[in-house]
């Protein structure tokens, strides 16, 4: 019997900032991992796929180009089985993440979501919290200045000035939240989940962490999390997922952020095997149907 042939779409390296290495390293431990079950593994970048006519019944993608998720999509609609769907990736862009997690009572903070040359006055009044998350809301964050923490009404207004004359088109502002801020990892149809204090570890990205500062180890149930970051993600269609949330003092929680296929830099060798089972048991849900 012939290996079933696996195609792997790498992350284009401009939207892995400051996480170029740590995003390859976890293809390349997933791809590793699909080769010791037994797959062929095919390897390809954005640009490579785009290009590539044959039609992979199976792939595996971190994609993040529009034009890449729109292929994934296609190949979609005619069959193939794609982790994470291309759908998926489109769904954690900011603001179709912020309607998707809210729709579905998803506990998310108070947020808005307007065009940036719009007013957000009224709508921040209805929040009525005492700082705010300005967020682009068209993809994901690719620069530092595509997440701002602003302390009034008047910062919010600059910073969507700013966003504005960068050419972005829309925002999502959400409350700020008060408490311990906690990243975790999770992948779907496996007992993989891992959380921790990103700012007592200096894990970050753009440094946005500071502004919570030192966790205070409130505590909470990392089996709920856990639960709801799954629902999160069927929610928004993603099997490789990861994100932020900010526990309160009272053990309660909110998504304030959701991404799909992250680096999983503190938990990579035990996740690379897991994202590998994951598709595995996608792959096998198909073959055993004959």
């Amino acid at each position: 019997m012939s290996k079933i042939t696996i195609a792997g779409v790498k992350r284009n390296t401009m939207y892995s900032p400051n996480h170029i290495g740590n995003d390859g390293m976890i293809f390349n431990l997933t791809a590793d991992s699909l080769r010791a079950l037994g797959y062929e593994v095919v390897e390809y970048t954005e640009p490579e796929f785009m290009l590539e006519q044959k039609p992979y019944q199976y792939i595996f993608s971190m994609a993040r180009d529009l034009g890449t998720i729109k292929r994934l999509q296609k190949r979609e609609r005619e069959g193939a089985i794609v982790v994470n769907s291309g759908t998926g990736i489109r769904n954690c862009t900011r603001a179709q993440m912020t309607h998707l997690l809210m729709d579905n009572n998803i506990a998310h903070p108070d947020s808005i979501i307007i065009d940036v040359n719009e007013d957000p006055t009224e709508g921040l009044a209805n929040i009525g919290a005492q700082a705010y998350w300005i967020k682009r809301g068209d993809c994901h964050a690719i620069h530092r200045e595509d997440v701002a923490y602003a302390r009034n009404l008047e910062e919010v207004k600059s910073i969507m000035r700013e966003f504005e004359l960068r050419g972005i088109p829309n925002a999502v502002i959400n409350e700020h939240l008060a408490g311990d801020l906690v990243k975790f990892y999770g992948i779907a149809d496996t007992d993989f989940f891992y959380w921790f204090y990103p700012f007592d570890v200096s894990h970050s990205k753009f440094g946005h962490e500071a502004v919570n500062g030192t966790a205070k180890e409130f505590p909470f149930s990392a089996q709920q999390l856990k639960e709801v970051c799954d629902k999160a993600g069927e929610v928004l269609n993603v099997k490789v997922y990861g994100g932020d949330c900010v526990v309160a003092t009272d053990g309660s929680f909110k998504i304030i952020d959701f991404n799909d296929w992250p680096s999983f830099a503190p938990c990579r060798d035990q996740a690379g095997a897991k994202i590998a089972e994951c598709i595995d048991k996608q792959i096998k849900r198909v073959v055993d149907k004959g």
